[in-house]
């Protein structure tokens, strides 16, 4: 991890948040208290920027220098606001077409997600605060720079996220080898969030309740999972190809 990512101190940490910089997460260790300590805090909350209390030996092994309990990591790219980026694309004519990214934390998948959806013309990658892979440099790299052009909104509360995208008309899509319908089955030409989970834990089985339609890969062969950077691919592609249809039919 570069230096460069890591802004310590409880001062600098807070005013790195009130002059809005792009804060990926934010460490506390557990047992820092005080005035200064509860400013910070309040200055996490009010401008919804994720922080994580650890044992301070965690801290200490990041940072060597005077971090008095604190340090941050901060994001190389600019995080966007769903709610503005859907606006935009009704504005501009288009159809919505949206990652939801659950549960993915591992870095090189966030990469070759976001590498595709870049490709593909994806208008944004959503990701919750907790449970997701760090906007880093490493992240970057493995997208080909694609983050540097592709949205990606963090949300504090993924479910409340989904509600507002369906309230948007933007349907639901989950992806999850329980399903019936196949993913060439679901009409992709409307606008429509495509929800990934992690090859380990999945979609969670909340955020699965809250779908529109569940959809799955079907697999022949003996190992019953593709990568998830592979299924997310596959998925966004199919969309390309339902709307390129609709397009040349036109």
């Amino acid at each position: 991890m570069a230096n460069k990512e890591v802004i310590f101190g409880i001062r600098t940490v807070q005013e790195a948040v009130i002059k809005g910089e792009d804060i990926d997460k934010v460490l506390i260790s557990s047992s820092l208290k005080g005035e200064g300590f509860n400013e910070l805090l309040n200055d996490l909350r009010k401008h919804k920027v994720p922080f994580q209390f650890v044992p301070i030996q965690k801290i200490d092994h990041i940072s060597k220098k005077n971090h008095q309990g604190v340090i941050a990591y901060s994001s190389p790219i600019t995080l966007h606001q769903f709610e503005d980026i859907v606006q935009n694309v009704y504005e501009n004519g288009e159809i919505p077409l949206i990652i939801i990214l659950d549960n993915i934390t591992d870095i090189r998948n966030f990469g070759a997600i976001a590498r595709t959806a870049e490709c593909a013309g994806v208008h944004t990658i959503i990701i919750p605060e907790k449970g997701s892979a760090r906007i880093s440099a490493d992240a970057i790299k493995a997208s080909a720079g694609a983050l540097f052009n592709i949205p990606v909104c963090r949300v504090q509360k993924l479910k409340q996220t989904i509600e507002a995208l369906k309230s948007s008309g933007i349907q639901i899509v989950a992806t999850t080898e329980k399903a019936d319908n196949n993913y060439y089955d679901i009409d992709l030409t409307i606008p429509t969030a495509i929800i990934m989970g992690s090859e380990e834990k999945g979609i969670r089985d909340e955020i699965i309740d809250m779908s529109d339609y569940c959809a799955k890969i079907p697999i022949s062969g003996q190992i019953k999972s593709l990568n998830v950077s592979v299924a997310t691919a596959i998925l966004t592609y199919e969309a390309v190809k339902q709307r390129r249809v609709i397009d040349l039919d036109v």
